[in-house]
């Protein structure tokens, strides 16, 4: 039974034979980046370089659900990716807000 699933899971149009395998697989170092990228400081985020991640993230997982084959692996790189955006984004925004209603109050 496992020796017909990894044969069928090597055999696949996106398995591990062909591009479509390793290119989302590779994608994972930037989700894994980003991921390592929650301890740093708000301040430091940058608004384009998050909104591209997003992005990407958005578009591509949507795209991965319509193109035959259907490609797991990259839907699933794609949803960390969006993901994990969405996270960075959400810190800058709170903590640029914040920081400006701050400063009005101590005005």
């Amino acid at each position: 039974m496992a020796t017909s699933k990894l044969q069928a899971l090597w055999n696949h149009p996106a398995g591990p034979k062909t591009i479509h395998f390793w290119a989302p697989t590779f994608k994972w170092g930037i989700s894994i980046a980003n991921i390592a990228d929650f301890s740093k400081p708000p301040e430091k985020l940058s608004y384009p370089q998050q909104i591209a991640v997003t992005a990407t993230g958005l578009i591509w997982s949507r795209y991965s659900t319509v193109i035959t084959p259907k490609n797991w692996n990259l839907f699933s790189v794609n949803v960390a990716m969006a993901c994990t955006g969405i996270y960075q984004l959400s810190r800058k925004i709170r903590h640029d807000y914040s920081n400006t209603e701050q400063a009005a109050i101590a005005n």
